[in-house]
């Protein structure tokens, strides 16, 4: 089976329209992006988009490479501050001269739609989670539609990283499956991916996960977006041969990715509905 990520997120982006349009709200999501980095800018131009179908409004704040940190700080604040901002995305990765952290950690939690902040990391380990990072979620919106129960199952996350590998486990434990998390120090990385019943490689690495890394009749997620040596888009995963050999597996691309961008949506709407009921002063 293919996970087809794309047809998916049509169908959530259309539910999620029908239910801001009954809910009688306006939504808005902000995004701040710092520098030129082309990858960055067309990502932020997909979420501008997707906010366009669903009836979201969004505004975009652009800063140049050489901004200071202070100055980024000032925007978030403000953002922090407009009564009509209901969600605030910073896109990453920053530039090298600006303090990440000290950014994410400026956003508002109850606007933090990329879920980054510690306060919502702490509700998502705690198992209480209000916005859980957008690409984690995507994928248990994947696994949950396609039918694939959590409950019980082995689940063999590649990759700890605080956007994706790490919340992953949290959402797969929080959803009762036995969790493992492998890394670069992972000794046997093979023999522990080939115990999964689940697995999910967030390792960025072309077709790094080969057949015999792979259990018969597993759900494979691939969250790696790569170029391999001829400059051809491919995942972490070798999908012509994993394909055959696991039950489902997502493509790259249109597995992931288009359910990263239909959570990011879910979520700015589900900061305007607690912001209505929670109004800025």
């Amino acid at each position: 089976m293919i996970l087809d990520g794309k047809k998916l997120s049509e169908k959530r982006l259309e539910i999620l329209k029908e239910h801001i349009e009954e809910a009688g709200l306006y939504p808005r999501l902000a995004t701040v992006i710092v520098g030129d980095d082309p990858g960055s800018r067309m990502y932020v131009r997909m979420k501008h988009r997707a906010c366009e179908r669903v009836g979201i409004g969004s505004i975009g704040v652009e800063l140049p490479a050489d901004v200071t940190t202070e100055t980024v700080l000032e925007q978030v604040t403000r953002l922090n501050e407009d009564p009509f901002i209901s969600g605030i995305l910073v896109q990453l990765p920053l530039p090298a001269g600006i303090d990440t952290e000290g950014v994410i950690e400026a956003v508002s939690p109850e606007k933090d739609v990329d879920g980054f902040h510690p306060v919502n990391l702490g509700n998502l380990f705690s198992g209480r989670p209000r916005f859980v990072p957008c690409t984690p979620g995507g994928i248990m919106t994947i696994l949950s539609e396609y039918g694939f129960e959590c409950e019980g199952k082995r689940a063999v996350v590649v990759g700890r990283s605080i956007d994706v590998g790490r919340p992953m486990a949290a959402l797969l434990l929080n959803a009762d499956a036995t969790v493992t998390i492998c890394h670069s120090k992972t000794k046997n990385l093979a023999d522990e991916m080939k115990s999964a019943d689940i697995l999910v490689s967030a390792v960025g690495r072309a077709r790094f996960v080969t057949a015999d890394m792979v259990k018969d009749n597993a759900v494979v997620i691939d969250v790696g977006i790569n170029y391999d040596a001829e400059g051809k888009l491919c995942g972490d995963v070798d999908f012509d041969a994993v394909v055959t050999k696991a039950a489902a597996v997502t493509p790259v691309p249109g597995g992931v990715g288009p359910m990263t961008i239909a959570t990011l949506m879910e979520n700015t709407f589900r900061a305007a509905r607690l912001l209505a009921c929670n109004p800025v002063l």
